[in-house]
């Protein structure tokens, strides 16, 4: 088994297909499928082997597709990481995962670079589709796709709860693959007469899986979008007359937001996750665009689509759905035991979709996956009697911006790392559009006087543009429990600050 014969496959049917659209640019899926073969080569020639990672640090654009299908073709293990990105992350990524190679966006190419040689891999520098795919002309195209077993890890993805540094989730090529079926046949009831809606980050598992390996299998049509802007959107959808669309909820409310946004009668499905979708969202883009939405659940850990509203069974508004095909779901006391219909209590998971563990963290991993297979989620929900699951509360500290996944205790140590900060706590925000802000608390040292903007400024230069708190403040303590530990839940944000995001 290897994921990437999800897509050769395709190619073998009709390499003439349409595979990819990013504004004017039309890539076929042969020509992908022969540029991608050539990428298998230039790893192999340098040394790759089978099991090895290679970072792929791409926007949403032809370019990452080639690379991603083209690692997997030479059996690596692909470490899909956000451009956005800084140094310091990006040495981190590479050096805990020991990819030795990395693709890295031109217009990212300085971040990348400084992180790669703290870690000793190789980057290549990736540019516009077509300088990119001549660049490949010097390697025969290597049509053969390596051998895998169903239990190797393809992607390395990485993730974190709310404490320590972000660990790699191993999703194996079965993980991968299974999910892609239950979500081509399942969830979207995709054929290749399908256009895809690609704006949906492709470094992150919901892309990956939703969009990307999906429309590929399905011989459908993906429409790229690198970053997400409704009014582009809202056009691309309109002229190339998509009919799916994945999102998280603050695209479809960037969406309502818009005055003049065309009509897309063609819309089939709409589907989200990544965040609770608020009904009256909900509610009033089903109205305004006329397409159903799908709303369901799933975490990195899980492929990551474990439930959802599907569209052959009754949809229930504010519920993530029943378990798909292959997946089991329970809710379980903090002992472990199923609770009762209707309670509240911790999400677990088991199925052909659950990672094989985190990389390199046995104990971590057996904190969240049992012997027999089932996954803690941390997150709370509930069970009612037909078998719906809902969300009652996130994990408990995670910020949830905009759909992305915010780690409280990176930012708070990059924090510590200021000479003049004695101690800090970050927290989410409500926000009216991005669901949360993150928000830091600040207690300075003694004598020290420098401003919460200097602060600000400080961490927005050391970890990617969504991660750094635009809110901060600076507090005399912060609120502690009996044994000293910072209690978040009693934190009050200054009143100024909370008006401000209205």
């Amino acid at each position: 088994m290897n994921l990437a014969r999800l897509f050769t496959n395709t190619v073998a049917s009709d390499p003439d297909r349409r595979a990819l659209l990013l504004d004017d640019t039309v890539f076929t899926y042969g020509e992908i499928d022969e540029a991608s073969a050539r990428v298998a080569t230039l790893l192999t020639d340098r040394g790759i082997a089978p099991g090895d990672a290679v970072g792929v640090m791409l926007p949403n654009t032809p370019q990452f597709v080639i690379a991603y299908y083209g690692v997997l073709r030479a059996g690596g293990v692909v470490v899909p990481m956000n451009p956005l990105l800084k140094s310091r992350e990006v040495a981190y990524y590479l050096g805990d995962s020991g990819a030795r190679m990395l693709f890295a966006a031109e217009a990212f190419g300085p971040e990348a670079q400084a992180g790669a040689e703290q870690s000793g891999a190789e980057v290549v520098i990736v540019g516009e589709p077509a300088g990119f795919v001549s660049s490949l002309r010097d390697q025969e195209p290597r049509p053969e796709v390596a051998d895998r077993e169903d239990d190797d890890t393809a992607v390395l993805l990485y993730t974190s709860g709310t404490t320590g540094q972000p660990k790699g989730a191993e999703l194996t090529h079965a993980n991968l693959a299974s999910n892609v079926r239950v979500t081509q046949d399942d969830l979207l009831q995709l054929t290749a007469d399908d256009v895809v809606f690609g704006g949906l980050p492709m470094f992150h598992v919901f892309g990956q899986t939703c969009a990307l390996n999906t429309a590929m299998a399905a011989g459908a049509t993906l429409l790229l979008l690198p970053r997400f802007d409704a009014g582009v959107a809202a056009e691309l959808l309109a002229t190339h007359r998509a009919t799916v669309f994945a999102g998280v909820p603050t695209m479809y409310a960037a969406l309502l937001g818009l005055d003049d946004a065309p009509a897309l009668p063609d819309l089939r499905v709409c589907v989200s996750g990544g965040a609770s979708m608020p009904v009256e969202v909900l509610r009033r883009f089903e109205e305004r665009f006329d397409a159903p939405v799908l709303e369901g659940y799933g975490l990195s850990e899980t492929s990551p689509v474990a439930s959802f509203n599907l569209p052959d069974r009754e949809r229930r508004v504010g519920s993530i759905g029943v378990p798909v095909s292959g997946v089991e779901m329970r809710v379980l006391d903090p002992q472990g035991q199923e609770v009762a219909t209707g309670e509240v209590g911790e999400i677990a998971v088991r199925g052909a979709n659950v990672m094989k563990g985190y990389w390199n963290r046995p104990e971590q991993t057996a904190e969240v996956l049992s012997d027999d297979g089932w996954f803690r989620t941390g997150d709370l929900g509930k069970r009612d009697e037909d078998g719906y699951f809902y969300i009652v509360d996130r994990k408990k500290d995670l910020v949830i911006r905009g759909g992305y996944n915010v780690y409280p205790r990176e930012i708070e140590e990059v924090l510590y790392e200021h000479p003049d900060v004695a101690a800090a706590a970050v927290v989410g925000v409500p926000h009216p559009s991005l669901g949360e802000e993150v928000g830091a608390a600040v207690v300075l040292k003694t004598g020290a006087s420098t401003t919460a903007d200097e602060l600000r400024d400080f961490v927005k230069q050391r970890v990617a543009a969504y991660k750094y708190p635009r809110l901060v403040w600076v507090e005399d303590d912060l609120p502690k429990g009996p044994t000293g530990k910072i209690q978040k839940r009693d934190i009050e944000v200054p009143a100024q600050l909370t008006e401000d995001l209205r």
